[in-house]
């Protein structure tokens, strides 16, 4: 595939994709977040909202900017991966974890 096609799928779904923005960048805007994973801004921030009412992450107020931090401790959604930790998927994937 060349560098300009955009590939018809990919190995993590957005809300994967959010978290890892996240982890990456706490005070992330969702447009931001959106740019990056090449969604909507509405879409981002129904995504964060997912994550957020689902405890992965946790949002507090500094200032006019939100803060994000990633509770590491829950397990993954699927079946397949329910035995391990998003925290170690994260691990694994992120080059710098602010948050664990």
């Amino acid at each position: 595939m060349g560098a300009d096609k955009k590939p018809t799928w990919t190995f993590l779904t957005n809300h994967g994709h959010v978290l890892l923005c996240i982890v990456r960048d706490p005070t992330i805007r969702s447009r931001d977040i959106a740019s990056q994973v090449g969604i909507t801004e509405r879409a981002a921030q129904s995504i964060v909202s997912d994550l957020i009412e689902a405890g992965y992450v946790i949002k507090s107020r500094e200032g006019r900017r939100n803060r994000y931090a990633l509770n590491p401790t829950l397990p993954l959604r699927h079946p397949v991966e329910h035995d391990h930790q998003v925290g170690e998927l994260l691990s694994v994937l992120a080059s710098k974890l602010n948050s664990l």
